[in-house]
């Protein structure tokens, strides 16, 4: 079992390493954390953030709530503040809400999640019933889930962003086949945020699209950094391979993350998880050395071998 006092000890000693020579004009360093600055404002962000779907969806699960406050507790110690949702994650919005309640984090935690839904009367409706849910007055960002019926709901955010309801807008999706669609999203510059799907096992992003959010400084959200599993799935009884602790990696998991962190568009990354230890691992991915080109092509020419 992982002593999650001496991860928590080990993450904050970690941190400076090499950073100085490595932050780029979008990056600084907190506590040992990279963060990333938000391009349109600035603000800076902790470069690992937390994913809820399915793993928060436990309304009524004694057992798996308290494992859900106990890796939102961990994440924000270690200092994670981006939290993702979706009205689509069952119960994980009200979970999370609750569970930030309870810990007295809200005002820690940058609150993202979704609308998804037709129509406008509808997506106020969900939209309202979503800050009830995560017990907020204002929404750190919204984002149009999986582009559905985008531009009516784009239509109603800006006008939230104007009455400060809520503070940025982006748009979503998780799949390939729909990213030259955020790519015409995203280069017609209103929106502030896009989430995509990258990862060594789905890399398509790299094509155009993350080209276009850097040239119209828009902020990326990176999901399925895992491929929901399935990296996991193909480097099953392989251990690391030695050159990887050269850039910090601990874990297949950080292997992965920091080749998606090196990514100088990512934002931030959203793994998700309900369990401590994963996520002190996950967010121990951004503190320390990054990999630059060369080697991230060889994690990528490694992983792709196997």
């Amino acid at each position: 079992m992982i002593d999650l006092h001496a991860t928590r000890r080990a993450f904050l000693k970690t941190g400076a390493v090499a950073l100085g020579a490595m932050l780029t004009p979008l990056e600084s360093s907190a506590g040992g954390v990279i963060e990333r600055r938000i391009p349109k404002t600035g603000e800076s962000l902790p470069a690992v953030g937390l994913g809820t779907w399915q793993v928060f969806d436990v309304a009524g699960d004694a057992a798996g709530t308290a494992q859900a406050r106990n890796t939102l507790r961990d994440f924000i110690e270690l200092g994670g503040r981006l939290v993702d949702s979706s009205p689509m994650y069952g119960s994980s919005e009200a979970v999370t809400g609750q569970l930030a309640s309870e810990l007295g984090a809200r005002a820690k935690l940058f609150v993202a999640t979704k609308v998804w839904t037709t129509g406008r009367r509808a997506g106020i409706r969900q939209m309202e019933d979503s800050m009830r849910k995560l017990r907020v007055e204002r929404f750190d960002l919204m984002q149009v889930h999986n582009l559905v019926d985008a531009n009516t709901h784009l239509a109603t955010l800006r006008d939230w962003k104007t009455s400060g309801r809520i503070r940025y807008a982006g748009v979503t999706h998780y799949h390939a086949g729909a990213h030259a669609e955020l790519e015409r999203y995203t280069t017609h510059g209103d929106i502030d945020f896009i989430q995509v799907n990258y990862s060594l096992a789905e890399p398509e992003a790299e094509r155009r699209l993350l080209r276009a959010a850097a040239d119209s400084r828009t902020a990326v959200i990176v999901n399925r950094p895992f491929a929901e599993g399935a990296m996991f799935r193909r480097v099953k009884g392989t251990p690391l391979p030695e050159w990887a602790q050269g850039i910090g990696c601990a874990s297949w998991a950080q292997f992965f993350l920091k080749w998606i962190l090196a990514q100088p568009a990512v934002t931030c990354v959203i793994p998700a998880t309900r369990n401590p230890a994963h996520v002190a691992d996950n967010v121990n991915a951004a503190s320390g050395p990054l990999p630059d080109e060369t080697m991230r092509r060889k994690m990528s020419v490694y992983f792709h071998s196997l």
